[in-house]
């Protein structure tokens, strides 16, 4: 995350940079991406930011991979914070149809997350301890999914009972920049980081498609008809960003910022 910061701070210069940390050092931090309750992180995450003068007053958000959806899921949930532009990168906002991969057959920590995933994603313990298999949705079992995942049904608003204020805090944007990647093999469906999904045959469902654009749950339709919703594609697998290409995307979304607070989280 230092490079990170270190381009916003060189793009923008000035910029008070935060940089999202779950926990006390690397390899802590590097844990809780892949074991823990992404609910309780949140409301973690939301007390620290609460505490920072600086982000008092508006804030830009900035989310790599699984770090893209928590952020979103804090712009909805957490009321210290006000975001003005969220931008996100290979984000799985609609979910997983498969757990994902390990970037290396070495990566110990993402070889034991999918060791566990593969004993049952909606079993409690997996469910309530294992990062992954709280945004899993598999398309032939949408039921069980809506019962026992206990997060991302109601960060999507696919709950009969849906947060209104999770879509004020959605339309409250400025602007929302989704970029997938074009050879993803890491998010699937790669279409997952438009709001996308797949239906019980694999076939792509594009948002626009989904009863939860159609009906605005979360009021994605909202922004992209106030042509405050973007979205772009990437050349290449996940995660894979060139940093002339991160420096322009910094620039060009941020360019009047004044506070950006970047997570990385890769998968």
């Amino acid at each position: 995350m230092g490079v990170i910061t270190s381009i916003i701070q060189d793009e923008l210069p000035g910029v008070f940079v935060h940089s999202v940390q779950l926990g006390s050092s690397v390899g802590a931090d590097r844990n809780a991406g892949f074991f823990g309750n992404i609910n309780n992180q949140i409301d973690t995450v939301c007390d620290s930011l609460s505490a920072i003068e600086e982000l008092q007053d508006g804030v830009n958000l900035m989310g790599f991979s699984q770090g893209g959806l928590f952020l979103r899921a804090l712009v909805q949930r957490c009321p210290a914070i006000r975001a003005k532009v969220l931008v996100t990168f290979g984000a799985p906002h609609g979910g997983v149809a498969r757990i994902p991969e390990c970037a290396s057959s070495g990566d110990t920590l993402c070889q034991w997350m999918r060791q566990l995933a593969s004993k049952g994603v909606y079993s409690w313990y997996i469910r309530d301890h294992v990062i992954q298999a709280q945004y899993f949705k598999d398309p032939e079992r949408i039921d069980q999914y809506l019962q026992y995942n206990i997060f991302l049904p109601d960060i999507n608003g696919e709950l009969e009972e849906r947060n209104d204020v999770y879509r004020e805090r959605i339309l409250a944007l400025d602007k929302m920049v989704l970029f997938k990647f074009s050879e993803d093999k890491m998010i699937y469906p790669a279409t997952s980081s438009w709001f996308g999904f797949v239906d019980a045959d694999g076939n792509d469902i594009p948002v626009q498609n989904s009863t939860m654009y159609q009906e605005d749950w979360l009021g994605l339709r909202g922004l992209e008809e106030a042509g405050k919703l973007s979205m772009f594609s990437l050349d290449g697998p996940h995660m894979h960003i060139g940093e002339d290409v991160l420096r322009s995307i910094i620039a060009e979304h941020f360019g009047a910022s004044d506070k950006v607070v970047p997570f990385y989280v890769q998968n």
